[in-house]
């Protein structure tokens, strides 16, 4: 990218949008929004600060005084010129009250982005892994509870409050189009909220280095409307159908002391719940498409596209990938 690119991209915040899914430069709900304003705020003062100096600074070189004139005996008078303190008393005074104005909007900011003005009824347990998200959608009862992995779901328009808990090393949540960073730390539970006020899919990212991967943990939130966030909500809660496709046995022999499918015999932990596996856009937290190559390509050696991923190769003849595969992909 050439520098004056990037210029464009600092200073017209839709170029960036468009460009940068990263870009925080704007955002689209209240959690994210007064603190967008607070950047350009304070951005827009910096520059004014370093213009109204350089000004100052040239002035004070351009200028020349009056050539001094010796006396009878050669020598220059020695004077103090009146005026110079006044400077220092309106820089100084300038300085303090935009200083304390920008001190008394940053606690607003903060206190406008602290939670939520709505109740929030929906809460999403994250909890984060080397190198993925779980979300875990709680509910008053344990039959409205269901898990799913790398993508969230929420409906415009609504808070919703994330428990962020780390079952490893410290991880860091953050969506910028939506909100801030918050820590996921191993031991302690720490507490974020969003909402999206447009629907759309929102890029997040683990802002905390976890390790050689952590540039590859992406996570995204798509926010859509109520009704397709109650049909996708119910759609989740089903458990999948037992299957007597050749792919079935293999992911039950090869694949279950990891995974879970719920509705089947494959309860594993420690990697992802597929059980609607392909409502999902991506896989390994967003390093590849969801489709059959994706799949086909992460199956049979995920250490030669995620080294150090806590997966190991399966070790699948061809003719059984192909069918594990396909079992994968009726998982919607």
């Amino acid at each position: 990218m050439r520098p004056w690119h990037a210029a464009w991209l600092v200073l017209w915040p839709g170029w960036a949008r468009a460009a940068t899914p990263m870009s925080y430069l704007q955002t689209f709900g209240p959690a994210g929004d007064p603190v967008t304003r607070l950047n350009w705020g304070l951005m827009l003062i910096s520059i004014a600060v370093c213009v109204i100096i350089a000004a100052l600074v040239l002035m004070g070189i351009l200028r020349r005084r009056p050539p001094l004139v010796a006396d009878a005996e050669g020598r220059l008078p020695v004077e103090k010129p009146a005026g110079g303190i006044r400077w220092i008393y309106i820089g100084v005074g300038i300085s303090t009250v935009v200083l304390l104005a920008c001190a008394v909007w940053t606690a607003f900011t903060l206190s406008a982005v602290a939670s939520p003005a709505n109740k929030t009824p929906i809460e999403v347990e994250i909890d984060g892994h080397q190198w993925w998200w779980g979300a875990t959608y709680t509910g008053a009862v344990p039959s409205e509870e269901f898990v799913t992995a790398n993508e969230v779901h929420i409906p415009v328009g609504q808070p919703v409050r994330f428990k962020l808990v780390s079952t490893d090393v410290i991880h860091s949540f953050w969506v910028p189009q939506l909100g801030g960073k918050t820590d996921v730390i191993p031991g302690q539970t720490n507490y974020t909220w969003l909402q999206a006020d447009r629907p759309g899919v929102y890029r997040g990212q683990c802002g905390e280095y976890c390790g050689a991967q952590h540039a590859h943990m992406a996570l995204y939130v798509v926010a859509e409307p109520q009704e397709q966030f109650t049909t996708w909500k119910t759609a989740q809660l089903a458990a999948a159908n037992e299957s007597t496709a050749p792919g079935a046995a293999v992911f039950q022999a090869r694949c279950s002391v990891c995974h879970t499918v719920r509705g089947t015999q494959a309860h594993g932990a420690l990697g992802p719940d597929l059980t609607h596996l392909m409502s999902r856009s991506t896989i390994a937290a967003g390093l590849l498409p969801n489709n059959a190559g994706g799949l086909s390509g992460w199956i049979l050696n995920p250490q030669a596209l995620k080294p150090g991923t806590r997966m190991p190769p399966v070790g699948l003849q061809p003719e059984e990938l192909h069918d594990v595969v396909a079992y994968l992909q009726t998982l919607k």
